[in-house]
């Protein structure tokens, strides 16, 4: 009997298919998807792996976000989010206005204990608390960038903080499925960057606009080419920031070739990641624990969990399974980092009949970063798995497939 996760993407795929005045045939041909399989998932008779579906929305010209039918509007509505995405689009918009003659600039250092701390919210996945602070965060930056016009460190300093605030509005707006908000802050994100003073800074939009805008429109080439060009503006200097920045672009390049089904070239990337993290390991050992270089980390840890995600992506789950299995994260670990991986590995013990460990995967998910579990598609996908699998779900498993809106 196909459940509701199933019967939504199908139903999303085949009207989307008729609005592209597209046989089952041409769709197939075109994703790279048997016929049958494709007739089975949009009678939701089977559930499309994330390599398949992607695909599918590829062809389509839709983002993986469409199929799944985000944003999860009486969710975000249940949770008060819903109310907090105007201001933030609004604070956006208003970017370049200037300030009234009476305003008064916030001080830098303030201003800069403000945007860690908004930036700390986002990476425990606390994101209403995070969008609560964004608006006046947005327009605080913004006087900031108009007050020290004049070329100097306090300059670059206003525009680097106000990169990464447009960066973590981009992140929350991604997570919570509204496309048009993430671009926008991406865009403010990119003219920011270039006036921070660091390059790393300009690397990092580029991976974001990576994963955010090409993964989720299906063009996971045009991502490859961005990390591309990212990695060639970005010298390899040593420094440990640096190397967190570089390898975690690697690792998006090997994701996205992933998702292309270029399997040798996602290898070769992973190659190159582990040689990075290999030769960095003993300095990284000195340095700042991981996750404190603009929020991302990077070693071997990261390299397995790459390794996790090409596989997922090569649908061998049960090789995504012995990567999962095998992983052990630090204690220090970001909430939102620690969640993605139960997800990623519940997704993986669901597709091996591993029903039981995948639903305590999810659970620990949720109790570690709830906001994050309960707006992720891939929850939805894994959950509407396991409510198939059996004759009668058990009241746990019903008690999350409600909790998280299915």
């Amino acid at each position: 009997m196909p459940d509701q996760t199933e019967r939504h993407v199908g139903t999303r795929i085949r009207e989307f298919r008729a609005i592209r005045d597209l046989s089952l045939a041409e769709l197939g041909r075109t994703a790279h998807v048997s016929t049958s399989q494709l007739s089975r998932v949009e009678n939701g008779e089977q559930p499309a792996s994330p390599s398949v579906l992607a695909s599918v929305a590829r062809a389509l010209g839709v983002t993986l976000s469409v199929l799944h039918g985000q944003p999860y509007i009486h969710m975000l509505q249940k949770d008060r989010l819903d109310r907090l995405l105007a201001p933030i689009a609004s604070a956006l918009d208003a970017w370049d206005i200037p300030p009234a003659e009476d305003t008064p600039p916030c001080s830098p250092d303030d201003l800069a204990e403000r945007t860690a701390r908004v930036a700390k919210l986002r990476a425990r996945g606390e994101f209403g608390a995070a969008a609560e602070a964004l608006p006046e965060l947005i327009s605080d930056t913004a006087v900031a960038v108009q007050t020290h016009s004049a070329p100097g460190r306090d300059r670059e300093r206003a525009h680097d903080m106000q990169a990464e605030v447009a960066r973590t509005t981009a992140i929350i707006a991604y997570r919570l499925g509204f496309m048009d908000l993430a671009r926008l802050a991406l865009a403010r994100m990119a003219m920011a960057a270039p006036h921070s003073g660091d390059p790393r800074q300009v690397a990092v939009e580029r991976y974001e606009r990576a994963v955010i805008t090409h993964a989720e429109a299906s063009r996971p080439d045009r991502g490859v080419a961005l990390v591309e060009r990212a990695l060639r503006d970005l010298d390899d200097d040593g420094d440990p920031s640096t190397m967190a920045v570089r390898g975690t672009l690697l690792l998006r390049a090997s994701a996205l070739s992933a998702v292309q089904r270029d399997h040798t070239a996602a290898e070769e990337w992973l190659g190159q990641a582990g040689q990075l993290a290999e030769a960095g390991a003993a300095a990284d050992a000195a340095a700042d624990p991981p996750g404190t270089r603009y929020a991302l980390a990077f070693g071997d840890l990261n390299v397995s969990l790459g390794r996790l995600d090409v596989a997922m992506y090569r649908d061998d789950h049960e090789e995504a399974l012995r990567v999962a299995t095998g992983v052990r994260l630090p204690d220090s670990y970001q909430p939102t980092r620690v969640a993605g991986f139960l997800i990623r590995k519940a997704n993986a013990e669901a597709w091996t009949a591993h029903h039981d460990a995948a639903l305590d995967s999810l659970e620990q998910a949720r109790r570690t970063a709830p906001q994050l579990t309960r707006y992720h598609p891939d929850v939805h996908e894994t959950v509407g798995t396991l409510l198939r699998a059996r004759r009668r779900a058990p009241d746990q498993l019903r008690a999350f497939a409600t909790w998280s809106g299915i």
